[in-house]
């Protein structure tokens, strides 16, 4: 792991009365409470490993049976990944519009190490604005059943090295660019005319717990306009570069207020433009971007991939050190991003502000760390 100069660069804000007085805020803050108590005082006491916990990722080329797609799929690689008691969480990574899977390997890899079944396809389909022009490279949301469907069969086949390691009830998304659009309308659960995301008819499936996109951003086509994002309660990262000169930055800030319940994050990486994520700058057949990344290629996939990773852990398995780090000591300890986030614990009751006590505690850690759900 690159050692990282602490840097502290929330963007913090909290209505204390509004907040203290909701019932619903008061049980998060219970709950806020005994994450400290049962938590974060340990923390002190020993280091929290943020790095991969899978030092190896493999992957194999499969074709999906519901739409033909030929998918690259990226799982961790122990040394008794079929003989262990293992189930990686699946993730679909949406691909940007005509950006080939392949360039997408170094950074499914990293992400894989953190304990997924990484999926990229390539999705064929016509160009939206020639519905009569040979197939292009472009996602949309019909893949998601696709892929879930998959993922089940190869979940029992014998003869496929993820066999028996697949957890089919838990789905996160990745995506980038047009993909990251996709994605955010899948959450939102809404198809919207013109917008080319999606087919009718759509429905959310109930798999998917957080998504985390890079470079992307939501706007109605036809009004230009950014759209409310009913995500009701699946949590949902923004990753932005902040010389992206295709989906520009505030665009992305746009997108991140258009999100309706957290938790939500928005980070943004210094130094990346558009294919921050790619394994190559400016893929050969894609839209260009002629902003010129500063951040060292390797360090800015390894940081998206990082963020991206460690999002979907404390979101989708609700992992101690993914939390930790993404709504408390990453913005620290990275220096090459700026992270806002809006969470929210889970549910407990207002009887545990009784067997805690620490009201104040709770929003003392708070304020300090990230903003709370329900603040101005």
């Amino acid at each position: 792991m690159i050692a990282y100069l602490p840097r502290l660069k929330l963007k913090l804000r909290l209505n204390y009365k509004r907040y203290l007085f909701s019932t619903k805020n008061l049980s998060s803050l219970c709950t806020m409470a005994a994450f400290i108590v049962v938590f974060d005082g340990k923390t002190s006491a020993a280091t929290i490993d943020y790095s991969p916990p899978f030092k190896e990722a493999s992957f194999y080329s499969t074709t999906i049976s519901a739409n033909n797609d030929l998918a690259d799929i990226y799982y961790p690689r122990p040394s008794d990944v079929n003989s262990g008691s293992y189930s990686f969480p699946i993730v679909l990574l949406l691909q940007g519009a005509l950006v080939d899977k392949s360039f997408y390997s170094d950074y499914a890899s990293l992400v894989a190490r953190y304990g997924f079944v990484v999926v990229v396809p390539n999705h064929f389909r016509p160009l939206p604005i020639n519905p009569n022009s040979p197939p292009s490279l472009l996602s949309e949301t019909s893949q998601i059943g696709a892929v879930l469907s998959q993922m089940a069969i190869e979940n029992t086949k014998t003869t496929s090295p993820i066999a028996s390691v697949v957890d089919t009830q838990r789905l996160g998304l990745l995506g980038h660019s047009f993909g990251g659009a996709v994605g955010l309308s899948v959450i939102g659960n809404k198809c919207l005319p013109g917008s080319y995301l999606c087919q009718e008819p759509f429905t959310r499936p109930k798999e998917l717990l957080a998504g985390a996109f890079f470079g992307a951003n939501l706007r109605n086509p036809i009004s230009n306009q950014f759209v409310p994002i009913a995500n009701d309660g699946i949590a949902v990262a923004l990753i932005q570069g902040d010389i992206d000169g295709v989906a520009l930055p505030e665009r992305d800030q746009s997108t991140f207020d258009k999100i309706q319940t957290p938790p939500k994050t928005l980070i943004t990486v210094t130094g990346a433009n558009h294919f921050g994520i790619t394994n190559v700058n400016n893929p050969a057949g894609a839209n260009p971007d002629l902003n010129t990344a500063t951040l060292e290629p390797a360090v800015g996939i390894e940081t998206i991939a990082r963020w991206s990773a460690l999002f979907l852990r404390a979101n989708m398995l609700k992992d101690r050190a993914g939390f930790d780090y993404i709504y408390s000591q990453g913005d620290q300890l990275d220096p090459n991003v700026s992270v806002t986030s809006v969470v929210v614990p889970e549910t407990s009751s207002i009887a545990g502000l009784a067997m805690f006590g620490i009201v104040g505690l709770g929003y003392r850690w708070t304020k300090r760390k990230a903003t709370l759900a329900g603040s101005k």
